[in-house]
C-alpha cells in the first residue's frame, strides 16, 4: 500500500521567509546559525493546511561568549506569529545533550527539510549522533511519550485527529528501536513502511492519515476502534520503566568537535 505524506512541505516562498528571520536572528544576537530545520508535522510529513511552521536551529556565539563564570541564557527562542515558531539551542548546549543521547536533537538531523547549514560541521555531528545514540534511552523516551499522549489526548469519543499521530509515531519508534534498525527516521512514512505490515492496521493509519492531511489542525473525529487496540496492545507490551542509566562516553570527541566550532572561525 502506498502511504501518502508530505502533501503541505515546506514551499520555496516560506524558504526565504524563513531564512531571512534566521539572518535577522543571527544580527540581533550576535551569533552564527549552523544548521536550521524544520521540525513538526511538516518534518513528520502529515501537516495539514494550516500546520504551521517549527522551525529550529542550533547556533554558536564568539568565542568569549564561552568565557564567562556564570553561563549565559543557552536557548532563542523567537515565536515570530501565528504560522512560523522559530526556537534555537547553543552549540555547547546541543553537544551536552548529545552526550545524554538526547532523541529531539538526534530526530532534527534526520529532518528532510534543511533550511540552511554548515556542511562540514553537521557531517561531524551526524557522526557524533550515530556514535552516541542510545537504544534504551530512546525507547524510554518514545515509550514514556506515547504513554503520556495516549493519556492526554485519547481519551474521549471524539479525538482530534493529530493526537492520534503524537501516539503513533512514538510508539513505532519504540518498534523501530526494538528491531534494531538504529535511530528512527523523522519521516512518518519511512517509520511505517519499516513497522508496520500490510493488514487492517496499516489501512486505518494511511486512511486517518489521508484525512489528517487534508483537514484543519483542529479537526476531531471519532475514536477509531482498530488503532486504540493496537495502542493499548503496545503500552501494555513495552512496559514502562525507569530511565535507564547514561554509558560513559569519552567527553574529548564533543571537546573537540566544540573547539574547531568555536575557534575554527576565529582563527
Amino acid at each position: 500500500m502506498k502511504i501518502e505524506t508530505g502533501l503541505h512541505g515546506v514551499d520555496e516562498s516560506m524558504r526565504a521567509r524563513v531564512r531571512a528571520v534566521l539572518a535577522q536572528t543571527e544580527a540581533e544576537h550576535d551569533v552564527r546559525i549552523v544548521f536550521a530545520c524544520e521540525s513538526g508535522s511538516r518534518g513528520w510529513g502529515f501537516a495539514s493546511p494550516d500546520s504551521d511552521y517549527d522551525v529550529r536551529f542550533l547556533y554558536v556565539h564568539k568565542p568569549e561568549w564561552y568565557l564567562r563564570v556564570e553561563s549565559p541564557r543557552d536557548v532563542i527562542e523567537k515565536p515570530v506569529d501565528a504560522e512560523l515558531d522559530v526556537c534555537g539551542w547553543e552549540w555547547r548546549k546541543a553537544l551536552g545533550l548529545l552526550k545524554r543521547a538526547n532523541p529531539t536533537l538526534i530526530d532534527w538531523l534526520d529532518s528532510p527539510v534543511i533550511y540552511q547549514q554548515d556542511e562540514e560541521l553537521m557531517a561531524d555531528l551526524r557522526a557524533m549522533g550515530d556514535r552516541f545514540f542510545s537504544p534504551e534511552r530512546a525507547r524510554w523516551h518514545y515509550r514514556s511519550m506515547a504513554h503520556k499522549n495516549f493519556h492526554h489526548y485519547l481519551q474521549s469519543d471524539e479525538v482530534r485527529l493529530k493526537k492520534y499521530f503524537y501516539v503513533l509515531r512514538p510508539l513505532l519508534a519504540v518498534r523501530w528501536i526494538e528491531a534494531g534498525k538504529g535511530a528512527p527516521p523523522m519521516r512518518f512514512d519511512r517509520l511505517l513502511e519499516g513497522t508496520v505490515q500490510a493488514g487492517p492496521l496499516l489501512e486505518d493509519i494511511a486512511e486517518l492519515l489521508s484525512a489528517k492531511q487534508r483537514a484543519g489542525e483542529a479537526q476531531f473525529g471519532p475514536r477509531r476502534p482498530v488503532l486504540h487496540a493496537f495502542i493499548e496492545h503496545e503500552l501494555t507490551r513495552a512496559e514502562m520503566t525507569l530511565a535507564p542509566p547514561l554509558h560513559k562516553n569519552d567527553d574529548a570527541l564533543l571537546d573537540a568537535l566544540l573547539f574547531k566550532t568555536v575557534m575554527g572561525k576565529a582563527a
